[in-house]
């Protein structure tokens, strides 16, 4: 390789745009009700969502075996609404669980490695 190639070679590699490293949806809360038809979750996400490229997309509610319950799709970015809650209502929970775990995704990255533990008051 010439020296003029190594040196076009370093301005492209300097000006090309880097690859993002996307961040996990963040769980910064959840609230559980039961109710006659079934419990209803809100959960509070933080994501830095960009746009329709990338953005939180879903949660869901898990057994502590990892069995899902519920799923919550979330349809469109929340650029501007940081955090943000969204609800899902009519989550069947057997009635010998106490606690369940909720795990966000987003449409780059899919499921988080982090799950948030909630503890049920029936």
């Amino acid at each position: 390789m010439t020296s003029t190639s190594k040196i076009l070679a370093l301005i492209t590699a300097l000006i090309l745009p880097l690859p993002t490293w996307a961040e996990a949806p963040e769980i910064i809360g959840v609230q559980a009700q039961n109710r006659s038809g079934g419990w209803t979750f809100s959960v509070t996400l933080r994501h830095p969502d960009t746009g329709w490229d990338h953005y939180a997309d879903g949660w869901e509610v898990l057994d502590p075996d990892g069995n899902r319950l519920g799923f919550r799709e979330l349809a469109h970015p929340h650029v501007n609404e940081q955090p943000f809650t969204r609800s899902l209502s009519g989550v069947a929970i057997p009635g010998d669980l106490d606690n369940v775990l909720i795990r966000a995704r987003d449409n780059i990255d899919g499921w988080a490695d982090d799950t948030f533990s909630l503890k049920l008051n029936n």
